[in-house]
């Protein structure tokens, strides 16, 4: 059975949705102002693993995934362009795509911007005024959390503790410091919506609740999000949901962890900061294949831990994909008489099966997933030295390509892993050098063919100094020799 660590709790919780076989998930969006950048990335990708492995079990999944499209940034990005607000966050909307394709995140059931749900917006802060948890000031509304009983309970505050943090206004006309903005008044240059208490525009924690609650329901399975969103953006998300319909909001809240740059935590003001599209510029390899490397390498820990980021875990991800990709080539290759290994296979594809369920079911443990397939492939090379027929060979394939999927990984052509190397400057230190282009001048292809077939020759006429000549040789042009028990020679560049 699934177990997720649930914010609210503080535990493991074994996870049962509301309705059986279906699934109801919102996860908070972007606010499109600007490129995406990895934070944005990780949770991304978290949350449609999450998705995944939820349809691999057999649930039908209703996902959720807002755009805020109006925002104090956003107002501030088209001002200082001299465009509307609607140009800044159709590009990024467009840009949030073309990165998000790029790294196989599938888009969400419903992906609801706030400038397309202000009558929810409006009618859910009305409710709450009506309801006594809310009052205006000037054309502001706020939410009084001194009103709501339980306010703190997500991020384990207290509230006499609380001090005004990001993204809460100060206002001395508030009540108590923490009291936020559902509405605010609109002010000359901004855009506005008509509402009860005049033009404006929403406040940042409302439009979720407003959103998830048209979409979702009063109540549903699963909240996620950063770990910087717990307070107070969601937090006031629970307060003022709960507070307008007596009701649980969420049943699971899921978070993910921060994303760190070589052992620093991510920030702008230190210089570290990296968009997706940065990643994807600093690294020469076809777009599918950068993808794929970046969700190897994001997957290989734990969501709920520290991610450090850094060139050299690009790279590690890099090889042992390259790894994984050498394999599935040997796949596809005829194979010797012999299939001795067939009989052993059935049982490693159900010891795949069942640690990789495992792992996954005790809070999706990405990086566990990930050792079982390690151990896969160490098992199935172990098992091609001593034979494997064509249908075994397809059989393993299949496995790696079945729970691969659940995690965006080994979908590609094997061709397009065997030919990329990196060349490019380092992100976070470091360089690289392109490989296999020192010593020697650029050979011919044509040349290089050549060359394999005089080695082929070499080894057959046990001439063995002349065949690992020609091996040096084309290994300073960039190409690697694997020699097979069967006499024959794979390359890959």
């Amino acid at each position: 059975m699934l177990k997720v660590y649930n914010t609210l709790s503080g535990k493991k919780e074994a996870f049962e949705p509301l309705a059986p076989g279906v699934v109801r998930m919102y996860v908070c969006g972007v606010t499109v102002y600007d490129y995406c950048h990895l934070g944005h990335a990780r949770s991304a990708l978290v949350f449609d693993v999450i998705r995944r492995y939820l349809e691999f079990s057999g649930y039908r999944v209703e996902f959720a995934k807002n755009f805020t499209d109006v925002d104090d940034k956003i107002i501030k990005r088209a001002n200082e362009q001299g465009v509307s607000c609607d140009t800044i966050t159709e590009k990024y909307i467009r840009a949030y795509y073309e990165d998000m394709g790029k790294l196989g995140i599938r888009q969400a059931t419903v992906e609801p911007k706030a400038t397309e749900h202000m009558a929810d917006i409006v009618h859910l802060t009305d409710t709450l005024v009506k309801k006594g948890l809310a009052y205006q000031v000037d054309g502001d509304v706020y939410f009084e959390v001194g009103k709501y009983s339980g306010y703190g309970r997500l991020s384990k505050r207290k509230l006499d503790d609380m001090q005004a943090g990001a993204r809460v206004e100060v206002d001395e006309r508030k009540r108590h410091p923490m009291d936020f903005a559902l509405w605010k008044g609109a002010k000359p240059g901004e855009p506005a919506w008509p509402s009860p208490w005049g033009q404006g525009r929403p406040g940042w924690h409302i439009e979720c609740s407003a959103m998830a609650m048209k979409h979702l329901g009063e109540t549903f399975d699963i909240h996620g999000g950063g770990a910087d969103l717990i307070f107070p953006h969601h937090e006031n998300e629970i307060a003022q949901s709960c507070g307008a319909t007596g009701k649980e909001f969420a049943r699971y809240w899921i978070h993910n962890g921060f994303v760190q740059i070589n052992q620093e935590k991510m920030s702008k003001s230190l210089g570290n900061f990296f968009t997706i599209r940065e990643i994807f510029e600093k690294w020469e390899y076809p777009e599918t294949v950068t993808g794929e490397v970046l969700r190897y390498f994001l997957l290989a820990t734990h969501y709920r831990s520290p991610l450090d980021f850094s060139d050299q875990g690009l790279d590690e991800a890099k090889r042992t994909l390259d790894a994984f990709y050498g394999l599935f080539k040997r796949l596809t290759e005829p194979t010797a008489l012999s299939a001795t290994g067939d009989e052993k296979l059935p049982s490693l594809i159900e010891e795949l099966n069942g640690s990789f369920r495992r792992a996954m079911d005790d809070d999706v443990n990405t990086a566990i997933a990930i050792a079982a397939f390690q151990r896969f492939r160490s098992d199935v090379n172990r098992l091609l030295e001593v034979g494997l027929s064509q249908a075994a060979c397809e059989r393993a394939r299949k496995a790696f390509r079945t729970f691969g999927d659940v995690l965006g990984l080994f979908q590609s052509d094997t061709w397009r892993f065997g030919v990329i190397h990196r060349v490019s400057a380092s992100l976070t230190g470091g360089a690289y050098v392109a490989a296999g282009l020192t010593g020697h001048g650029p050979i011919a292809d044509a040349e290089i063919e050549r060359l394999k077939s005089e080695r082929d020759e070499a080894r057959k006429r046990k001439d063995f100094a002349r065949a690992d000549e020609i091996k040096t040789l084309l290994a300073a042009q960039g190409w690697i020799a694997e020699d097979k028990p069967d006499g024959t020679t794979r390359w890959k560049r």
